[in-house]
């Protein structure tokens, strides 16, 4: 690499950029940074990947409009208002897809079983919570890839919380 210009020197511009001088083992008889090594640049998380937040605060929302409606799901949500509970599951999957972790700042860890077990959830309760969460997610339109990701861990979410038989 000897005639190209080096990134990394005490006066060198992208050296002070990509803050090489301070990297340890890094020094003045380093010639260059020859390369940047598989897996030192971190990848998009799949929050990224799908819009962030407004892309999650629109899926928990179109999914509680259901919710509000259906004679099986919405006594088993105490609170008047659904807007808390919207909160909770949004701000939980945004931490689950990668986003910032403001659910367990707020509430600790999810334990979610333990959170649903005051709730009768059979199959119809699970079957129920698929159905609007289908809508929801197909209101997306996220990339086949993205949706189905998100489709198997709701499907595996839902199927966790069923603790009742029938």
């Amino acid at each position: 690499m000897r005639g190209r210009p080096c990134l990394h020197s005490k006066a060198g511009i992208f050296g002070r950029v990509l803050g090489l001088e301070s990297y340890a083992g890094a020094s003045e008889t380093m010639d260059c940074v020859k390369e940047i090594r598989r897996g030192t640049l971190q990848e998009q998380t799949f929050y990224e990947q799908v819009g962030g937040e407004e892309t999650f605060r629109r899926l928990v929302h179109r999914f509680y409009e259901g919710v509000a409606e259906d004679p099986l799901l919405r006594p088993m949500y105490p609170e008047e208002d659904l807007g808390p509970a919207e909160e909770r599951l949004t701000l939980f999957l945004i931490q689950y897809w990668g986003g910032p972790t403001t659910y367990s700042e707020n509430r600790g860890h999810p334990r979610l079983r333990m959170r649903h077990a005051p709730f009768t959830v059979d199959r119809a309760a699970h079957d129920a919570w698929l159905k609007h969460m289908r809508v929801a997610v197909e209101e997306l339109g996220l990339s086949e890839e993205h949706e189905h990701t998100l489709w198997n861990y709701l499907t595996y979410a839902a199927a966790s919380m069923v603790n009742t038989p029938g």
